[in-house]
């Protein structure tokens, strides 16, 4: 945003939103909502995270009321919303596809939830129009139309239309989805400064790994409807709690190995691997992300064969395989390798992950 500005005037209430045994079945029997609960807090930017089809985007309706709840209770600080209707709710919602009004201007749009709410007069509306069009950058532009703005432009109208009605919730469903790479790290920066200014709750959907590392103060990962781990970037990432977790996250991904047990060591294609702790017996797989793959000619564990290399300009990923087993390494760019040449690898000790048959983290 261009300006730091007072949002005293738009009064946020600080709201928690409680999801309690959540789920939502369509007539066929599939659940796009399988028992999930989950809280975000007062003033907490949330990040619901996962492919396409993984419910997220259900369970953000379901907290607009724009999606029945099967079952379960939705709970806004303690108070059961389940049959409240939509525009009872007090929610700033912003979509993928901006959902301005095409034939109205700027000022016009961000006035519009204002007019249908009947409560307050036209020196009230006008005034609220310049100080959100002074927050989101637009000041100069009310009197156009969407058409006449950038994909950029238009998602802050957006964003002033949701926070001009002063919500107690703001809700983003993939909103920087139909953006530029560019842009989209803007717009990013943009709505967690708004968010921060403005000290609301926040519940943002997106399948994009890097706005929800990013962005969030927790991360819930979906997968199939199911919650499988909510919990800091840093929590999920470095600690998953399953294999879903540790391969959605990170990219390239986590680096996964099929294991075997004898006599209290790892096997790995007939190889042995020596941990250098004890060996838990439901150990099946073993992962490891790129990053914490090095290079070593004194102790290696493995000597590889490159595949191919891709040169990033601050980094390169090297993809090489042994044994039949193929992985990622992530190295600087201090030494140059070859597609073709054998290096010698070895696993940081203290970066492995362990999961058991079930893909949960041991």
């Amino acid at each position: 945003m261009t300006k730091m500005l007072n949002f005293e005037f738009l009064l946020f209430t600080k709201l928690k939103i409680q999801l309690l045994n959540i789920v939502k079945e369509y007539k066929k029997g599939t659940k796009a909502v399988d028992d999930v609960s989950f809280e975000a807090m007062p003033n907490e930017f949330l990040v619901l995270v996962g492919p396409s089809g993984c419910g997220k985007s259900t369970i953000l309706r379901m907290i607009a009321g724009l999606e029945d709840i099967g079952s379960g209770q939705l709970l806004f600080n303690d108070k059961l919303m389940n049959d409240i209707e939509p525009g009872k709710r007090n929610i700033g919602m912003v979509f993928q596809n901006y959902a301005l009004y095409p034939h109205l201007t700027v000022a016009e749009n961000l006035a519009f939830p204002l007019k249908i709410q009947n409560k307050s007069d036209k020196i009230e509306i006008s005034k609220r129009v310049k100080d959100i069009s002074e927050i989101i950058g637009l000041n100069d532009l009310l009197d156009r139309r969407p058409k006449q703005l950038s994909g950029g432009q238009r998602q802050r109208v957006a964003l002033g239309r949701a926070l001009i009605r002063k919500p107690d919730i703001f809700l983003f469903d993939e909103p920087l989805s139909n953006l530029d790479a560019k842009l989209r790290v803007q717009m990013r920066n943009e709505i967690i400064n708004l968010h921060y200014r403005a000290e609301t709750t926040s519940v943002y959907v997106t399948h994009d790994q890097t706005e929800a590392m990013t962005m969030g103060n927790r991360i819930a990962v979906l997968n199939d409807g199911k919650l499988m781990q909510i919990g800091t970037p840093d929590e999920v990432y470095n600690t998953p709690a399953d294999v879903f977790t540790a391969g959605f996250l990170g990219s390239p991904q986590m680096n996964f190995f099929d294991v075997t047990i004898s006599d209290k060591d790892l096997i790995i294609k007939g190889q042995k691997f020596e941990t250098g702790m004890m060996i838990n017996p439901e150990i099946r797989t073993l992962g490891i992300r790129p990053e914490h793959i090095e290079i070593d000619n004194k102790t290696p564990d493995f000597v590889a064969n490159i595949e191919r290399i891709e040169f990033l300009g601050y980094e390169q990923l090297i993809y090489a395989e042994v044994n039949e087993l193929d992985f990622c390494i992530r190295t600087g760019i201090n030494i140059k390798y070859h597609a073709g040449e054998n290096i010698p690898v070895k696993f940081n000790r203290e970066k492995l992950h362990f999961f058991n048959i079930h893909g949960t983290r041991i």
